[in-house]
């Protein structure tokens, strides 16, 4: 059992809003949500539960739609990319909208989204769940065709396909490089866990080949946990490279596979460059984005602090101590929904507790577990400590890869109606 209420389908703004009143919201309303990942389609379903005459419509090309979540396991054929894949069925039974288009405007005088065609959305609230854009062109040289040599994998689908690929095809005694950007990402544990989970199958299929881990940063979370692990099961196949001995990536030369940094060059038989990363396309256009990149949002309501009448959610905003990944995203979404709810009422928005848990798999059997709630203090989201020691956190184990399968089935559901 989980120890934390990031497992529960629905969160605890939205319970206490249903316990308060049942639904909430005017009828009839017009609310938009631009996103159908994780951020966008769980705000769209809680909105749902919460005000059931709503005219809620979501808007996002990607259909079907495949998770990021547990797509390190494609790589190594833990699972398959179909496991992965939703078409939103959850949308069709709660009668929300979806319009497989991309929103390419807002006019936020009129309130409307503007579509293919000059078509204009109306809405009274519109919520932006845009997720992430990847930074082509850092590295130097790491543009969309360097990406087909030299994937990123950081968008499930076409990506990690290829990226499998390139593993099966690998020669023993090949080298594979994983580089990590700096600055905000999203799954802050990904890499690393992607490294552990390459190292197992070097170990098993290509003995005589290594991993290196070119990286921006100088800490990276649970480290301890990841090289300790890493130690006592990899030994030999995985070297992590701090940005002082060279592990910040300059440039990249995608047609010889080579990586360049201040310690030199380095060619490998398989590079997965993950480019910086910064908020979608539509955030930016939008005026939602701040000169630092992100969206500053309310931290309870998550409206942008920037264009009145717009949330932002998922990993675009700016959410304080809460970390860029799917389980922070349903949190917010779910908050966001009983905000949502509330504003169009005039009501006052409830604050509700936030919560994350990111799992990493470490092995085909062990993995761990980073949990976080978060409250609002002095107008931030801040991580709340627990009374023992901050850095606890459950070590690796079989248990968790368990609850782990567990805890992707019921964001699944929440978020998709899978």
């Amino acid at each position: 059992m989980m120890r934390r209420r990031d497992f529960l389908s629905t969160g605890l703004a939205v319970t206490a809003a249903w316990r308060s009143g049942g639904s909430l919201g005017s009828t009839g309303a017009k609310v938009v949500i631009v996103g159908g990942g994780f951020a966008g389609s769980c705000c769209a379903l809680a909105l749902r539960r919460l005000n059931p005459t709503a005219d809620i419509t979501l808007l996002d090309p990607q259909s079907p739609y495949a998770t990021c979540p547990m797509s390190n396991e494609v790589l190594v054929g833990l699972r398959s990319l179909d496991t992965l894949t939703t078409s939103r069925p959850g949308l069709r039974r709660a009668s929300i909208r979806h319009i497989g288009e991309t929103a390419l405007a807002i006019d936020a005088d009129r309130r409307q989204v503007r579509l293919h065609g000059g078509h204009g959305l109306p809405y009274d609230r519109l919520v932006v769940a845009p997720g992430i854009r990847l930074l082509f062109g850092q590295p130097e040289g790491y543009d969309e065709r360097a990406a087909s040599v030299m994937p990123h994998a950081w968008q499930a689908g076409a990506q990690t396909r290829l990226l499998a690929s390139q593993l099966r095809s690998l020669p023993n005694g090949g080298t594979v490089a994983i580089s990590v950007p700096g600055g905000l990402m999203r799954c802050p544990p990904g890499p690393y866990e992607r490294a552990s989970l390459i190292a197992g199958w070097l170990q098993r299929h290509r003995p005589r080949s290594k991993l290196l881990i070119f990286d921006s940063n100088n800490h990276f979370p649970r480290q301890d946990l990841f090289m300790a692990a890493w130690q006592e099961w990899y030994p030999g196949f995985i070297e992590w490279i701090a940005p002082a001995q060279g592990g910040a990536v300059s440039r990249v030369d995608a047609r010889s596979r080579t990586l360049y940094s201040s310690a030199g060059s380095q060619r490998v038989s398989v590079a997965n460059v993950i480019p910086p990363q910064a908020p979608g396309q539509l955030a930016l256009d939008s005026a939602l984005a701040s000169g630092h990149g992100w969206c500053p949002v309310d931290p309870v309501s998550f409206e942008s602090q920037l264009v009145p009448g717009i949330h932002v959610i998922g990993d675009s905003c700016i959410a304080g101590a809460m970390p860029k990944s799917a389980s922070a995203a349903r949190s917010q979404a779910n908050q966001c929904a009983a905000a949502v709810a509330a504003l169009l009422m005039g009501q006052e928005v409830p604050v509700g507790e936030l919560n994350s848990v990111c799992y990493s798999r470490l092995s085909e059997e062990s993995s761990l577990a980073i949990h976080g709630e978060f409250h609002v203090a002095d107008g931030e989201i801040r991580q709340v400590q627990p009374a023992a020691d901050p850095s606890a956190q459950p070590l690796p184990s079989a248990a968790l890869t368990a609850e782990a399968q567990h805890w992707y089935a019921g964001i699944r559901s929440d978020a998709f109606g899978d």
